[in-house]
C-alpha cells in the first residue's frame, strides 16, 4: 500500500495542516489493512489500492458537505452501516480541528472494536453506537446536519432507515453503483426527495447521491 496524494484538492475543508491530515489518514489505512488480514472490513482485492478505493473515495464527500461549517456551530454527522469506517473515519480526519461531531452506527462486534481502536489512536471527533440503525430510537439520535453511507442497502431501504434522522435542512450523501438510476426510480414510488448526482471521482461506475428534502410520498 503506497500513499499517492490527492487529498490536497480537499484542503479548503480541512480542520488542520494537510501534512498533520495525511499522516493520520496513512495511519489509518494502515490500521485497516492490519485488522483486515483478520476481518472482511473491505474487499481484499481493493488492498493494493486502498488509498484511492477508500481514502480518497471517502474525502470526495467534504464538497458537499463542507458548507455546512460555515453555520456557526458544531456540525453532527451520521454515518450508516459503518463497517470499516467508511467514509465517516477519513472524514472525521479531515475535519478534526474544525467543529464536527460524527456519530458511527455499526452492529458487528468486530468491526466496533477496530472502529473504536482508530478513533481511540488517532483521536478523533467520533463515536460509535453497537447497534443497528433500525433498532436505535431515532429520539435518541436527533438533529443530524449530514448523514453518509457507503455499501450499506439499496436505496429505497436506506432511505427509510435515515428517514427518521433527518430534519429540514439535513444532507444526505450516499454512495452507489452503476445501478443508481433504477434504485431512485423504485425509490420515488414511496419517498420524495430532491437529488444532485456526483459522478464517483474514484470509481468510473459510481457515483455520490447528494440528498435533501426527504419526506415520505404522500399516501404511499
Amino acid at each position: 500500500m503506497t500513499t499517492v496524494g490527492g487529498i490536497h484538492a480537499y484542503s479548503q475543508w480541512f480542520g488542520r495542516p494537510d501534512a498533520e491530515v495525511e499522516a493520520d489518514l496513512a495511519a489509518f489505512t494502515r490500521l485497516l489493512l492490519k485488522w483486515n488480514a483478520t476481518q472482511n472490513l473491505v474487499s481484499r482485492e481493493t488492498e493494493a489500492d486502498a488509498w484511492r478505493r477508500h481514502v480518497l473515495d471517502s474525502l470526495q464527500v467534504l464538497p458537499l458537505i463542507g458548507h455546512l461549517a460555515e453555520r456557526g456551530r458544531p456540525r453532527r454527522v451520521l454515518d450508516v452501516g459503518s463497517g470499516g469506517g467508511l467514509p465517516a473515519l477519513p472524514l472525521a480526519i479531515a475535519a478534526k480541528g474544525a467543529p464536527w461531531q460524527f456519530t458511527l452506527v455499526e452492529p458487528i462486534g468486530k468491526k466496533v472494536a477496530f472502529l473504536r481502536t482508530v478513533i481511540r489512536e488517532l483521536h478523533l471527533p467520533a463515536e460509535v453506537r453497537a447497534t443497528r440503525l433500525a433498532e436505535n430510537d431515532s429520539r435518541e439520535t436527533p438533529g443530524f446536519d449530514a448523514i453518509t453511507s457507503r455499501a450499506l442497502a439499496p436505496l429505497p431501504q436506506l432511505l427509510g432507515l435515515i428517514a427518521p434522522r433527518f430534519g429540514p435542512e439535513t444532507v444526505a450523501v450516499l454512495h452507489k453503483g452503476r445501478d443508481h438510476a433504477v434504485e431512485l426510480s423504485e425509490s420515488r414510488l414511496a419517498w420524495e426527495f430532491d437529488v444532485v448526482i456526483q459522478p464517483s471521482a474514484t470509481d468510473d461506475r459510481g457515483v455520490l447521491l447528494r440528498i435533501t428534502n426527504l419526506r415520505a410520498r404522500s399516501g404511499s
